[in-house]
């Protein structure tokens, strides 16, 4: 039962009604629940790869049957709630409103669907008879850098450590022991340190002389800066020689430029970023002259309008229009 249920029960039960006419009331109050309208808002193309997504657009309902204005999303998902006492089956007219493209009002009825609405570009009528010359756009090219990180090789760090015990000693209690509990077994310790600036890669250790069968690695493990590699090992039946090696390099930071073309359809061009992405900019040939235009974070340049959605991963994704007076070529 769902808290709201909870509470009409409750109420029911102060003013004194059995659980018969809660059994009675309950589906009435889940029928009277508000509907909401779920769709999306699309350019109308020839092709469907032209039909891309709204966003902003004022979605409303005639004769007040709504509880208020929606608007779509970058992805051009609207929802709409509808007033409550509004049945499934009652005949609706949907607005869509939108500057750059015609009103859109769509009939039909309440339903458990998804409703879609294409709108057409204004810029779309004018194309036709321009009243102004357009302004040609051309080598668009997206531009950002990354941090890029190489390793240089400086070379393998070694070290021997011995652990100095005594055979068929019996363990006492307390004294560390053999991993059966038997003999009285001896710990030491040894690191490795990269030196500053440095980082150490498959670190290992091995034992490489005495009763190494009678031996165990009791711990073995990097620093949080991967600087200093530590070992501890255990023997339990004479003095065991144990190697420690790591391959030692210097890590080097620095920004990688990366390039990357939009796909570009009609009047829109769409292209990503990483999350990584440092430095963003769009480069593109306005009549013939290049420019370079800096990404800010809520991209509205000169020649375009760009929405920008955070997917999975932080993955920023761009969608982004010409503005009146701009055509690419």
């Amino acid at each position: 039962m769902t808290r709201r249920s909870k509470i009409v029960t409750a109420v029911l039960a102060l003013l004194g009604l059995g659980g018969f006419a809660a059994g009675l009331l309950l589906p009435r109050y889940y029928r009277q629940r508000p509907i909401t309208l779920v769709g999306a808002v699309i350019q109308e193309a020839s092709n469907p790869r032209g039909e891309s997504p709204i966003a902003d657009v004022e979605v409303s309902a005639i004769g007040g049957l709504a509880t208020g204005v929606a608007r779509s999303d970058v992805s051009g998902l609207f929802k709409l709630v509808l007033r409550p006492g509004v049945r499934q089956g009652q005949a609706i007219t949907l607005l869509f409103r939108q500057p750059g493209y015609q009103p859109l009002a769509i009939r039909t009825f309440v339903g458990n669907q998804l409703y879609i609405a294409r709108m057409v570009p204004v810029q779309l009528q004018s194309r036709a008879s321009p009243l102004h010359p357009s302004t040609a756009v051309s080598n668009v090219l997206v531009r950002y850098s990354v941090q890029n990180t190489t390793k240089a090789t400086v070379g393998t760090a070694a070290k021997t450590f011995q652990v100095v015990s005594t055979a068929n000693v019996p363990c006492g209690h307390g004294s560390p022991c053999s991993p059966d509990g038997r003999w009285k077994a001896v710990r030491a310790s040894t690191s490795l340190d990269a030196e500053k600036g440095n980082i150490f890669e498959n670190p290992r250790v091995s034992c490489i002389a005495g009763p190494c069968p009678f031996t165990r690695i009791d711990y073995e493990g990097l620093s949080q800066s991967n600087r200093i590699f530590t070992v501890t090992a255990r023997a339990w039946s004479g003095t065991a020689t144990f190697l420690v090696q790591a391959e030692v390099v210097r890590p080097e930071v620095g920004d990688a430029v990366q390039e990357s073309y939009p796909v570009i359809f009609g009047r829109e061009m769409n292209f990503s970023l990483p999350a990584t992405a440092e430095g963003p900019s769009l480069e593109a040939t306005l009549n013939g002259v290049q420019i370079i235009f800096p990404l800010p974070p809520n991209p509205d340049l000169s020649w375009v309008d760009c929405k920008v959605s955070l997917e999975k991963g932080q993955t920023k994704f761009y969608r982004c229009q010409l503005k009146p007076g701009y055509r690419f070529r």
